[in-house]
């Protein structure tokens, strides 16, 4: 931090009543399959629902929501932000296509999440899920320089070397003061498609412990399951198909426990006086 100027003091986006950045100590634990289905789960139990992919070196909202076509900028000068499946979407990847590899420095980083947060014409929304980059750092911290986060859900694997990452997003989460709304386990078992047996390929539990140690909640478990990957892949994620999906249904119960905790600490956070 550079001393001598104080930082800009975070603003609210007008008509964005709370806003919920998913992260994951590392990568590989498909947070963006996470934040995806979450997002379209929150819209379907029947919220406004935007979400802003905020990994600008591999975007994968794109490919995963289904959508790829260059956001419109109106005459003010403000983004237009794809909806899809019903969901207002920005990412990078709309605006520069193709597998090339994002390099960037770190101020070029910042005004870009400060652009997909205050140039965005997001209207009105109850939730704005935020796709943070894989790792703890430099977003994160351009993030709760720009708005005022609601909180943060981790996303981890039962593995042990992923939980190890779950705790470093978690301790970096703690050091900006954000609170941690969640953690979700995902990939946690499969089930055996022949003899329907339940496989711990990662050993199930470990983020559920991780959750009760730091004493933050666990939003749920998500299992293992081709169908999650392929509706990735074909940009049709899964909870398109409701909650009444044997695939999808964990996501619900996640949307909705995650739901409960971002209103909570809402509410908590307007109670507090300001002194100014």
């Amino acid at each position: 931090m550079a001393h001598g100027h104080a930082m800009p003091a975070p603003v609210a986006l007008p008509g964005v009543s709370k806003i919920v950045a998913i992260g994951s100590g590392k990568g590989g634990v498909g947070k963006t399959t996470i934040a995806v289905n979450l997002a379209i789960a929150l819209s379907r139990l029947g919220q406004r629902v935007g979400l802003m992919d905020a990994d600008v070196y591999g975007p994968n909202v794109p490919l995963m929501m289904g959508s790829s076509q260059q956001p419109r900028v109106d005459a003010e000068n403000r983004i237009e932000p794809n909806l899809t499946h019903g969901i207002k979407t920005i990412s990078i990847g709309y605006i520069s296509p193709g597998d090339k590899p994002m390099v960037m420095r770190g101020p070029m980083l910042h005004q870009i999440v400060r652009q997909f947060l205050q140039q965005v014409n997001w209207g009105e929304l109850d939730y704005l899920i935020v796709d943070l980059p894989p790792g703890t750092g430099d977003v994160v911290i351009s993030l709760v320089q720009t708005v005022p986060l609601t909180g943060a859900v981790v996303v981890s694997t039962p593995s042990d070397v992923s939980l190890q990452d779950a705790r470093k997003a978690l301790e970096m989460f703690a050091q900006v003061n954000v609170e941690v709304l969640g953690i979700v386990e995902n990939m946690s078992h499969f089930t055996c498609p022949h003899c329907h047996q339940q496989i711990d390929i990662f050993s199930k539990g470990g983020a559920e412990r991780t959750a009760q140690q730091f004493g933050v909640p666990f939003l749920g478990a998500i299992e293992l399951i081709p169908a999650i990957r392929e509706g990735g892949d074909r940009g049709l994620p899964v909870t398109l198909a409701g909650p009444k999906s044997p695939q999808a249904a964990e996501f619900y119960e996640a949307a909705k426990k995650l739901m409960e905790r971002a209103e909570e600490a809402a509410a908590a956070s307007t109670d507090v006086i300001e002194i100014s």
